[in-house]
């Protein structure tokens, strides 16, 4: 039997299509059966202040997703196919004078070196202007397989040039700051401007074009970042998790590039104004950034370089940007073979960055250089780690105090809802999958209790590829104090949250 099941689900995976059909039908089917269990009585509006409680939290969460998602369509299929059109009239006068490509390569696999490096050749090959990639590496091997890759694919281009820098190996913010100064060096002109690649990302044809232009069309812009795909070397769940979270991030970028308010310079790939890049505060910035907590003390950012670069850009007035027909392909490599051990890894990771962003934009920027919109967009990421959390918390609570009917009744709407919310992400032209409304489930409770706890540990950072962590201060006093209150505060906030939970299911029954 167990035979019979592994082969069925090797079969699925090599139907991509029947799986799917499969997949969504088991879905129906499981509503289906969950409608059937619950007894019509607590769907009956005798029971109108219980429903009120979960659907005015409702309406508050997914009325923050309804706004993100219009704006999205509407930035994605009115207003940016009239800025593509508008830029194209401009013909040749919007390319850049001269374009550089900051490539950063530390701890790649060397196939996936040639794939990066030979992308971004053919990719400056193409575009009519002189192009310098820079390329930041650890290993001398890199430093041969790119000369070779540069022999291969450029051809009667003697204004392509390529420069190595060699970084010390002690992390990707080192690799970019030594890239930057020696960009500096160079002395580029103030229409010149500059990519940035990471190691693992590939280049598709045209997104260098299609996404420069946009520099002469918006002179108030001073970063743009693009729109990412994946190929994740891992397990089927692996790869639809990833390409879910790719799918959320290309509508809110959307929704955010509509205000000019990009909220990350991904370091995956994104563009800059050179005059922006070789600012020193700017070269600061990315190198030696820190957050100063309340709590916690002083602590630099060992991750999250595409924050400290937004920051940079916020902070000097520049507008920042999201062309969502530039398009690159990024291979993951999940840091852990489990899945559950992976996801938390990562999204530790990338909340942790978020977290110490947030608080410090707020903070330092505020409502003038930020704008209304993406002030309430980041007191809302504080708040909707709680919120998520609050359904299912409830759910249980009530299940165990009063009858595991209202427990069914929230799986209902969590499978209704969720499916609802994936096929939208069809308009945003990417493949959903019937995976998706439980990926989607699990984002929103795993994904809030590891925003939690990254709230309660901000100065606990390591990077998942790398493998190096922040160096903690040599007080042993200090660091028992700092790891105990993050403890005690974490362990407060729940006790907190859970009491409030259960006082309202108490007025509610009352």
């Amino acid at each position: 039997m167990l035979r019979f099941f592994v082969g069925t689900l090797k079969w699925l995976e090599t139907s991509p299509a029947f799986g799917k059909l499969c997949g969504w039908a088991c879905l129906i089917a499981l509503i289906a059966l969950t409608s059937e269990m619950i007894d019509p009585s607590y769907l009956d509006p005798s029971h109108q202040k219980f429903i009120f409680l979960i659907g005015a939290l409702a309406m508050w969460r997914y009325g923050n997703a309804a706004i993100h998602f219009t704006r999205g369509m509407y930035f994605l299929h009115w207003r940016f196919p009239r800025m593509r059109k508008a830029v194209e009239r401009m013909g040749a006068a919007a390319l850049p004078e001269h374009m550089f490509m900051v490539v950063t390569s530390f701890r790649i696999p060397a196939q996936t070196t040639f794939k990066v490096y030979q992308s971004v050749f053919q990719e400056i090959q193409r575009l009519p202007v002189p192009c310098t990639v820079i390329a930041s590496i650890v290993e001398k091997g890199d430093e041969d397989l790119i000369k070779q890759i540069m022999r291969r694919e450029v051809h009667e281009r003697p204004d392509i040039k390529l420069l190595i820098v060699r970084a010390r190996g002690t992390g990707k913010r080192d690799g970019l700051a030594h890239a930057f100064r020696a960009l500096s060096r160079r002395m580029p002109g103030n229409d010149a401007v500059v990519g940035v690649v990471d190691g693992d990302t590939m280049l598709l044809p045209g997104c260098v074009e299609n996404a420069v232009k946009f520099f002469a069309y918006l002179p108030s812009v001073g970063g743009i970042t693009t729109n990412e795909f994946c190929q994740v070397e891992g397990g089927k769940l692996m790869r639809e998790w990833h390409a879910l979270r790719f799918a959320q991030r290309h509508v809110n970028m959307c929704s955010m590039a509509l205000s000019r308010r990009v909220l990350t310079m991904t370091g995956r790939l994104s563009f800059f104004r050179a005059s922006v890049m070789i600012d020193p505060e700017f070269i600061k910035d990315v190198e030696a950034d820190f957050l100063d907590h309340w709590r916690l003390g002083r602590f630099q950012f060992l991750t999250g370089d595409d924050k400290s670069s937004w920051f940079s850009l916020m902070r000097a007035g520049w507008d920042t940007f999201y062309v969502p027909d530039s398009n690159s392909l990024t291979v993951e490599h999940p840091p852990d073979s489990s899945f559950l051990r992976a996801t938390r890894q990562l999204m530790f990771r990338w909340y942790g960055n978020s977290l110490r962003q947030n608080f410090r934009a707020t903070r330092l920027l505020g409502l003038r250089q930020l704008g209304l919109f993406t002030m309430y967009v980041l007191y809302d990421q504080r708040v909707s780690m709680w919120t998520s959390l609050l359904g299912l918390t409830a759910s249980l609570l009530a299940a165990l105090l009063f009858g595991i009917q209202f427990l069914l009744v929230y799986l209902l709407w969590v499978l209704l809802t969720r499916s609802l919310v994936s096929l939208l992400l069809v308009f945003a032209g990417h493949p959903v999958d019937p995976l998706y409304p439980l990926v989607l489930y699990y984002n929103q409770i795993v994904g809030s209790l590891m925003k939690v706890y990254a709230l309660f540990h901000m100065d606990q950072q390591s990077w998942t590829r790398q493998k190096t962590t922040l160096e903690r201060s040599p007080l042993g006093f200090d660091l028992a104090l700092n790891r105990w209150s993050s403890k005690t505060m974490l362990a407060s906030s729940f006790a907190l949250f859970f009491g409030a939970v259960a006082m309202l299911l108490t007025l509610s029954q009352s």
